[in-house]
């Protein structure tokens, strides 16, 4: 037996029944930025959540365990009423924007072929946010809109559309279009094409698109400061007007609820995806 083909498979069997070993030879001291990063990332937030637990009345300072700050939480009226608007806000914008931001990506990539229109769909998620919410406050002081949910839900859903169409677009640029063609030549038309070929193809995309607009209008700020009304508020501006006088661990415990309900919107959309690649 030729040697080096015996070391080459002992190497091979190694690498099988150590693959991790095998990855960390392959990265090499690239595996020290990397976790450099990934602690610069997730400590803050493991602090945060550690500080919700904190039975003091500082958000900085630890003195003993209790879980006092999630049900005061919910006994803070304004808080909850502006958790509630911002979740309105965040659903209302994330459908409008996944509908019109899946159908505009289907003509962008289908029908329409223009750098220019790309680069007008594109507009919204590269402009600042301080130029956009000023625009939009001088469109809705111009129409007459009188501010409020209404106009952060639009403003919201104007940027969140330049998101989805940037992944459902990657998407249908790699989707093979033989397989609409052969529809259309079995005698469907555009319309059930694309509800019976295209859309199933492309789903785990649009749910992405929805998943992330809907994450960047809840945590929005700058273009809800602009659009809001003297009435209404949501939850980011909420807890900036309590950070100008010093937060409680409330705001952790606040904090700490809607990294659960990331993590579990995250999975439910890594199933529905898994579930739609397999059928």
């Amino acid at each position: 037996m030729n040697p080096g083909t015996n070391t080459a498979a002992v190497e091979k069997n190694r690498s099988v029944a150590w693959p991790g070993s095998a990855r960390k030879r392959r990265l090499g001291w690239l595996w020290l930025p990397l976790v450099v990063c990934l602690l610069f990332l997730y400590v803050p937030i493991a602090t945060v959540v550690a500080m919700s637990f904190n039975g003091g009345n500082s958000a900085l300072h630890f003195q003993s365990f209790s879980l006092r700050w999630y049900p005061a939480f919910f006994r803070d009226a304004d808080m909850v009423r502006a958790l509630l608007s911002s979740l309105t806000v965040a659903l209302s914008a994330a459908a409008f924007s996944t509908v019109v931001g899946t159908l505009l990506a289907v003509g962008l990539v289908r029908y329409a072929r223009s750098t220019f229109l790309d680069s007008l769909a594109m507009g919204p998620a590269i402009m600042p946010d301080i130029v956009l919410a000023i625009g939009l406050l001088a469109f809705f002081t111009l129409g007459g809109i009188p501010l409020g949910l209404t106009t952060i839900t639009i403003a919201h859903a104007a940027f969140g559309v330049a998101f989805v169409v940037a992944v459902v677009r990657a998407r249908l640029v790699q989707l093979d279009r033989s397989l609409e063609e052969a529809s259309e030549d079995l005698g469907a038309g555009r319309s059930a094409t694309f509800l019976r070929v295209t859309l199933p193809t492309i789903a785990p995309a649009v749910l992405a698109g929805a998943l992330l607009s809907f994450t960047l209008s809840l945590d929005e700020f700058v273009i809800a400061f602009f659009t809001n009304g003297p009435t209404t508020t949501t939850l980011p501006i909420a807890i900036y007007s309590r950070v100008r006088f010093g937060i409680t661990p409330e705001i952790n415990a606040l904090a700490a609820m809607l990294l659960v309900l990331t993590i579990a919107s995250v999975i439910i959309g890594a199933l529905a995806i898994r579930r739609t690649e397999k059928e």
